[in-house]
């Protein structure tokens, strides 16, 4: 009976190791599409309704539209007269919108712009946050370098990555780990710590050179 339990358990684990990462994808795949279509529906019914368009063609045309459009914002804030207009409107809605100075700092510091590095391009590193003598670390991210050598690093917390710590370090309490990415740290910690073995491997080629950099720099 024991064995029996064991069976079922195990072989039942093994199935939702399987279909939960499908399901999970299929549920961000419908919620971003559910958004996408939320934003284009009044473009797409007018156009069905002016148009011999079906509602597919119309979707597509409507995405198409939309990404067409944030190109052309993009191009126009390139130019002086753009620049301009959009700090006149930045500036207004950071004193009237209580809450939107936080939510475009976050999608600069995510996406990149305005000097900052994106933190899904950003450097993985090893950060002791109690000092490099209490033997403490953990994964993090560099969001920031300063002029004096101090780092600003963002520890991500387990299960959940998009939750996580601001520290800020001197240099002597991170080590650089140039030969892991973003999508591997995070994997780490979305696992709760399975697979970081990474973290600690000495890696091969132009990574080791400059891993032994950061080690000397020590």
């Amino acid at each position: 009976m024991k064995r029996l339990r064991s069976f079922v358990s195990i072989t039942l684990i093994g199935g939702l190791l399987v279909i939960l990462p499908i399901v999970i994808f299929a549920w961000l795949v419908d919620w971003l599409l559910g958004l996408v279509h939320a934003l284009i529906q009044p473009l797409s019914l007018w156009l069905v309704e002016q148009t011999t368009f079906t509602n597919y063609v119309a979707d597509a045309l409507g995405v198409l539209l939309l990404l067409s459009g944030c190109f052309l914002i993009g191009l126009f804030i390139k130019t002086s007269v753009g620049e301009w207009v959009h700090d006149q409107i930045d500036a207004w809605l950071t004193r009237l919108a209580p809450g939107y100075k936080t939510i475009r700092e976050v999608v600069s510091q995510l996406l990149g712009g305005e000097g900052n590095t994106s933190l899904l391009k950003g450097d993985v590193c090893r950060a002791y946050i109690m000092g490099r003598a209490a033997g403490v670390s953990v994964t993090a991210i560099v969001t920031a370098k300063h002029a004096n050598g101090d780092f600003t690093v963002y520890a991500p917390t387990a299960p959940i990555p998009t939750s996580g710590f601001v520290y800020h370090l001197s240099a002597d309490c991170v080590d650089m780990l140039p030969h892991v990415s973003v999508e591997e740290a995070m994997r780490t910690v979305i696992a709760c710590g399975s697979g970081s073995q990474v973290i600690s491997e000495i890696p091969d080629g132009d990574a080791k050179l400059e891993y032994s950099k950061n080690e000397k720099g020590r």
